[in-house]
């Protein structure tokens, strides 16, 4: 075997010392701005869960060696230092928030928001200031549909989804229904929703008619007219988009009055009442869970640490706002350390993260997350929706039908209105 000479083992000597001392510059905290509900009636169901979420995974990132299959630390090595900001208080607040956490904080990544109303607004502004930007839980799928973004991802699901979903869901099981109404808040999120399933019904379920959809204000809290409306109206089932807080006060006042066991409600959010109000969710309310979340989640290792962790520490299990909190750092976390295997092991800009982040799969505690639209900016995954069935007190699903994204999801490109409106035909 050759003898490597001394000038180059010297040269090469100096080059690892000068790479590690790069290393170790390199090794500086990675600030991350997030943006989630810390007040109001949205915390304690989905801003607090997903706070807890990005605690629980960024500690274990920065320790190494406990998230299965993300062994390595941090960000490509970098520590995650994480910078709160509360969402409550409208769109125009949490613009203002963001502009805060580029200008004073100056974050290097946004990790953000939960209300589709702040989503929109948000949007644009991470763009304009040329901040990577993460949406991890808002649901309008008018952001990518609308608008193109070099800067800005959302790692979940999107309404045309979960609303497609819901209405395979019932159109497999309720073939004959003649009558359907909505509950759906009055902002994007629920405007979205109402017209992604009834449009789908059109096609999937022709002979079922509207019989009265309700609009009620965001953060209403008070539904006697309306749990009024949807009595009188006699429907087959109720297709239902509240989620929060807005939930909870729904079912608390329409429980009395035996809505809910009159009429069965798809709840889209529903899955985070089930540990919440065990006692409050009849047989035949039909739960989804945004994607395979909570209860829908696979058995992967890496689910099985997340929920163990999470239980462990919180003595709660992970709702779905608190799986897509994980989904959003783990998915930057692979595009981060792909763009570094791209860059020969050295930290990359965030120009290459992002080009590493677009139409890239990666796991997540929810399974495989394929950022297959919005040019590699938008998520999507399977859609599960249950039967709830109530045994010893306790709500268990049943029924349970996972929707692949081809049945589900627009091509990349299509608007969903139109691509319902076709038949969801694929070409």
């Amino acid at each position: 075997m050759s003898r490597i000479p001394r000038g180059l083992a010297a040269a090469a000597a100096l080059s690892m010392s000068v790479l590690s001392g790069l290393a170790q510059a390199d090794a500086t905290p990675l600030k991350i701005g997030v943006i989630t509900f810390l007040s109001g009636p949205a915390a304690g169901p989905f801003g607090v869960p997903a706070k807890n979420s990005s605690d629980l995974v960024s500690e274990a990132l920065n320790q190494g060696k406990q998230a299965p299959g993300y062994g390595t630390k941090g960000f490509g090595g970098r520590p995650l230092e994480l910078i709160y900001v509360d969402e409550a208080g409208g769109p125009t607040k949490v613009v203002t928030e963001l502009r805060n956490l580029v200008s004073r904080h100056e974050v290097d990544l946004i990790i953000g928001v939960i209300s589709s109303g702040d989503c929109l607004a948000a949007a644009p502004v991470a763009e304009e200031l040329k901040k990577f930007t993460v949406l991890f839980d808002c649901a309008t799928n008018r952001v990518f549909e609308e608008g193109s973004y070099k800067y800005v991802f959302r790692t979940t699901t999107m309404a045309t989804q979960e609303n497609v979903a819901a209405a395979r869901y019932i159109a497999e099981n309720f073939p004959t229904l003649k009558t359907f109404s909505g509950i759906n808040p009055n902002y994007a999120w629920g405007q979205d929703a109402w017209s992604d399933f009834t449009e789908s019904n059109k096609i999937l379920s022709p002979k079922a008619e509207i019989a009265t959809n309700v609009t009620p204000k965001l953060g209403a809290g008070q539904y006697g007219a309306e749990i009024s409306a949807l009595l009188g109206s006699n429907a087959g089932i109720i297709q239902n988009s509240l989620w929060g807080g807005d939930l909870e006060a729904y079912i608390l006042q329409a429980n009395p009055r035996g809505l809910l066991k009159k009429t069965p409600n798809i709840i889209i959010c529903g899955e985070t009442v089930l540990e919440r109000m065990p006692g409050q969710i009849p047989d035949g309310t039909i739960i989804g869970a945004r994607g395979p979340n909570g209860p829908f989640a696979p058995a992967t290792e890496l689910n099985r640490w997340f929920q163990k962790t999470f239980r462990d520490r919180y003595k709660i299990g992970p709702n779905y706002a608190a799986y897509h909190m994980a989904s959003a750092f783990f998915g930057v976390k692979a595009a981060w350390e792909k763009a570094q295997a791209q860059n020969k092991g050295e930290q990359p800009s965030i120009d290459q993260v992002i080009a590493a982040f677009e139409h890239m799969k990666f796991e997540a505690p929810s399974g495989t997350v394929d950022m297959a639209l919005g040019k590699g900016h938008q998520a999507v995954q399977h859609v599960p929706y249950g039967t709830v069935r109530v045994v010893d007190g306790k709500p268990t699903l049943i029924n349970v039908k996972y929707y692949p994204p081809e049945q589900i999801s627009p091509p990349d490109g299509v608007k969903s209105v139109d691509w319902i409106r076709s038949g969801f035909k694929r070409k």
